[in-house]
């Protein structure tokens, strides 16, 4: 009994070591705590919002009214007679259209009959004028030819007399007759006589001055722009004839919309 008392009870008995052979905990700092202590002492101020779009937006109107002019470069609203005065002419203009060309200024004429075999016009128009330009006098043909005119108007004429015009009226020298080519006995019918051909001798310009097709070719400062309408009209035309071309067409320009196998025929 005493020896297992002895045993259980001699640990609890025992003089402790002067040290301990367990490792002495780390010290526990305090600068996180005493950081975290002073940030939540301190007055917590809230962070500034990015501006919002519409902020911004509404600065930079502000330095664009502060810049921008004390006047307005937006046109003004056209006073309502303007406006009126405008679509009345437009209308005229539309009333006026033939060919279902605005700038095709006539009258429809209908089918013309000819006075032999192979001459007339079917749905022929009697033409006044074609991209402000006037004919005088009105010359009658079918639509492809007042078009073909048009294009040669546009393209044609006025770039050549820029310099000098603007045109504003074309001289005509012949338009519908039924006859025979240059009116040769036993010749093949003219395109005139068939609304297809227009003879132009002259141009006049807006400032009165009048260039004809006989006195212009020959000299220097008109045969030029001459020359270059003239030259324009091969292609929108099927046959140009002018004064180099035979001695029928000295004093005109010949320009019909007849077709050829191989292509365009200009002399």
């Amino acid at each position: 009994m005493a020896s297992l008392f002895a045993l259980c009870c001699l640990p609890a008995l025992a003089k402790a070591p002067d040290s301990s052979q367990r490792p002495l905990a780390r010290p526990v700092s305090t600068a996180p705590a005493l950081a975290k202590a002073v940030q939540e002492a301190a007055p917590q101020r809230p962070e500034l919002r990015p501006a919002s779009e519409q902020s911004q937006a509404a600065a930079r109107l502000q330095r664009v009214a502060f810049l921008s002019p004390a006047i307005s470069a937006r046109p003004w609203v056209r006073p309502k007679a303007v406006e009126q005065k405008a679509m009345a002419k437009r209308r005229m203009r539309r009333e006026g259209a033939v060919c279902g060309d605005v700038d095709i200024q006539g009258d429809v004429v209908g089918d013309v009959p000819g006075r032999i075999q192979a001459c007339g016009i079917e749905d022929a128009v009697r033409v006044r004028a074609v991209s402000g330009v006037a004919l005088n006098p009105p010359a009658l043909m079918n639509c492809k030819t007042a078009k073909a005119l048009k294009t040669w108007t546009d393209n044609g004429l006025k770039p050549a007399f820029r310099q000098r015009g603007p045109v504003v009226e074309m001289r005509v020298a012949a338009h519908y007759v039924c006859r025979t080519r240059n009116n040769q006995r036993g010749a093949r019918i003219s395109e005139h006589g068939k609304g297809n051909a227009i003879d132009l001798s002259a141009f006049r310009m807006k400032d009165g001055e009048v260039i004809t097709v006989l006195n212009g070719w020959g000299q220097g400062t008109t045969l030029r722009p001459l020359r270059r309408a003239y030259n324009r009209a091969c292609g929108p035309f099927g046959t140009t004839l002018g004064p180099e071309s035979d001695r029928f067409h000295r004093d005109h320009f010949h320009f019909d919309t007849a077709d050829h196998r191989g292509g365009p025929y200009c002399r």
